[in-house]
């Protein structure tokens, strides 16, 4: 089953700002990460204020998002950045704002229709903030329902996995695994690696670190990589997209046992 979560763009915010809190060594991470919600939040309102006309299928779901509007939010973007970013971010959203209309738009072309990678590049940043909410609507579009798919990858946009989510159904929970671009939610296997499909228990490992309940690592042993799993059974209050970013210390514990993430979110992490 795929399903839209209906954004709420105050509760993102606002779970950013409790997480700061709670996680000091993340404070300026998610004051940052907060401030670029809030952000995002203007542009899908933005979007949001048309009807999302459904996706044609016959063409590729990137086709669809308004690069044109990506590029007129971009001058706030790189001002918020460089008010309140890292220097580094600070940097180029400094050469960016130097260049030519046209050349901020090419960039941002160049990112939607760029293969996608294992890593992602620090400058594709920018891009990925400002289409991240304009892909969700874009994704609240009716569309046909994908019964049975299992795919590791996102039904609507294809892009990979940025966090799952373990939802309470009957006596246990069910997976589901998060879009990185899109934030499209689908189910997927429970004991799964996303990434080479290993379902021998002892090869898929966990981790979890003391204060941190609800969040874990879920690990692969044969393809070395990992993502975060964010329990709403533990806490309901959780936002998955928001916990992930805030858990830092668990994506540098798997670091250090020489597993790569899936996909970096959007701070880089």
């Amino acid at each position: 089953m795929v399903q839209t979560i209906k954004a709420d763009w105050s509760k993102r915010i606002e779970r950013a700002m409790d997480l700061a809190g709670r996680h000091p060594g993340t404070v300026e991470v998610m004051a940052f990460y907060g401030r670029v919600l809030e952000f995002q939040k203007t542009v899908y309102e933005g979007v949001a204020a048309r009807p999302a006309q459904p996706l044609d299928p016959n063409s590729a779901f990137h086709e669809h998002l308004d690069v044109d509007a990506a590029r007129r939010h971009l001058p706030a973007l790189l001002s918020l950045v460089q008010e309140v970013g890292p220097s580094k971010l600070a940097q180029q959203a400094a050469e960016i704002g130097r260049d030519t209309p046209e050349q901020q738009r090419q960039m941002l072309r160049d990112f939607l229709f760029a293969p996608d990678g294992d890593e992602v590049e620090p400058s594709s940043f920018f891009a990925r903030a400002l289409f991240q909410p304009i892909a969700e609507h874009a994704a609240a579009a009716p569309a046909a329902p994908l019964a049975g798919f299992s795919s590791a990858v996102c039904p609507v946009c294809g892009g990979k996995a940025q966090v799952a989510v373990l939802r309470p159904e009957g006596n246990g929970a069910k997976r589901s695994l998060v879009c990185s671009f899109c934030l499209t939610e689908w189910e997927f296997f429970r004991v799964v690696c996303p990434v080479c499909g290993e379902e021998d228990h002892p090869k898929l490992p966990r981790f979890s670190a003391e204060g941190v309940s609800a969040v874990r690592v879920e690990a692969c042993d044969t393809c070395k990589y990992y993502l975060k799993v964010v329990d709403m059974s533990v806490d309901g209050l959780a936002v998955p997209l928001v916990d992930e970013v805030a858990t830092a210390t668990l994506d540098l514990w798997a670091a250090e046992q020489g597993y790569t993430k899936i996909y970096l979110n959007l701070m880089g992490l």
